[in-house]
């Protein structure tokens, strides 16, 4: 499991730390804590695993 904070998430995969905060509000992405700095954490591999199943799901 590699934590990030949501900033780091959107270099990763391209996608924006406010829909990532509207996929954790929503129950498809799960926060793993705060850092020092008060920002939300999360597993790279779930942000990942997530946003290959909504591809899959369009392209179905």
């Amino acid at each position: 499991m590699t934590l990030v904070d949501l900033n780091a998430a959107q270099i990763a995969t391209g996608k924006s730390p406010a829909t990532l905060r509207t996929w954790i509000h929503r129950g498809e992405l799960t926060r793993r804590g705060y850092d020092d700095r008060g920002r939300a954490l999360v597993d790279l591999g779930e942000v990942q695993a997530l946003i290959a199943a909504k591809v899959r799901l369009v392209s179905a």
